[in-house]
């Protein structure tokens, strides 16, 4: 039985057909939009695009926001339109097929509990770092949601208190210093206070200043960029500190690393693990906690909640084939 993941996220909308295996066989991708009508439309033209060249019997959405217990409402989605939205049941009637919706990162998570880098963990958390900070928390293969389905969202810990404003509302959120939209805004404000730069980086902003974003910074970082690898160090100082938080209070076995912004971990992960070392409670004193890159990469919401969307489905078959 084949169904369709979809990955909702700030900046793209990104599908995929998977199989039981967890193996994705086909992908479709578009940008973002803005507003709510316009951002189920795409989703709606993603699954036609799939649905149209195989056969898959459920859709699920793993969505940047928080998702009501039920999983067929989107509450709040601090990078996307949805505010108390059934997204689920508008979905299914564009689609014309089941639909069940999941937080991005639980999704993710549990892809990687099934089939990946937390594989047997009794207790782990996933980061995804991508537009912003996703978190998921897994105790013995199950998601943790809290008392209304909304936990844990580890990328609004106010890390920096007054820091930088963030979409939720509030100043000093963990994913403004630690994500693809952070290190965007640490290059800027690295470039304004060094004018005098000369490296790749601050020749392309010269240029245009849009040129500035996560995945350029991490390009120049790679190629030597001084500038660029300051942002990075910045990133992997945040994250370690981030990871000495999320370990004060849940002590994980394992935390994956996902998301887009893990692409680039070989700039930054080696030194986040230094920092969280150096900085959580009991330092010197405690068992440490596993932090292992995402073996599924980008893909992993898209299997996570493909899976999921798998599972209600088998069901449905199986009543109708005893009737």
């Amino acid at each position: 039985m084949l169904t369709v993941g979809v990955d909702v996220g700030g900046t793209s909308v990104r599908a995929g057909v998977v199989d039981a295996d967890g193996a994705v066989l086909d992908t479709a991708r578009v940008a973002t939009p803005s507003g709510e009508g316009s951002l189920e439309e795409a989703i709606g033209a993603v699954v036609a695009e799939l649905a149209a060249r195989h056969r898959v019997a459920a859709v699920g959405l793993a969505v940047a926001g928080f998702v009501a217990t039920d999983r067929r409402t989107v509450l709040f989605a601090p990078h996307l339109a949805w505010r108390r939205a059934p997204v689920a049941e508008r979905i299914a009637q564009r689609v014309g097929l089941p639909v069940v919706l999941e937080h991005d990162a639980n999704a993710a998570a549990l892809a990687e509990h099934r089939f990946g880098a937390a594989r047997g963990a009794r207790v782990a958390t996933l980061v995804a770092i991508g537009t912003g900070i996703g978190g998921a928390l897994l105790l013995d293969g199950e998601v943790f949601r809290g008392a209304h389905g909304v936990a844990p969202e580890l990328g609004h810990l106010r890390l920096v208190p007054e820091g930088r404003p963030c979409p939720c509302g509030k100043h000093g959120c963990w994913e403004r210093y630690c994500s693809g939209t952070a290190l965007t805004a640490t290059a800027v404000e690295l470039l304004a206070s060094h004018p005098g730069a000369s490296g790749l980086l601050a020749r392309e902003a010269a240029g245009d200043s849009r040129a500035v974003t996560g995945r350029r910074v991490a390009a120049a970082a790679r190629d030597g960029d001084p500038l660029a690898q300051l942002a990075m160090s910045d990133l992997a100082r945040w994250l370690g500190e981030g990871l000495a938080l999320v370990a004060d209070v849940y002590d994980p076995e394992v935390v994956v690393i996902g998301g887009g912004v893990a692409d680039s971990a070989p700039l930054f992960l080696d030194e986040a693990r230094e920092r969280y070392a150096a900085v959580v409670t009991g330092a010197g004193h405690r068992p440490l906690s596993r932090i292992r890159t995402a073996q599924l990469g980008d893909d992993a919401g898209i299997v996570g909640v493909a899976t999921l969307a798998r599972e209600p489905a088998a069901r449905r078959r199986t009543c109708n084939g005893r009737r």
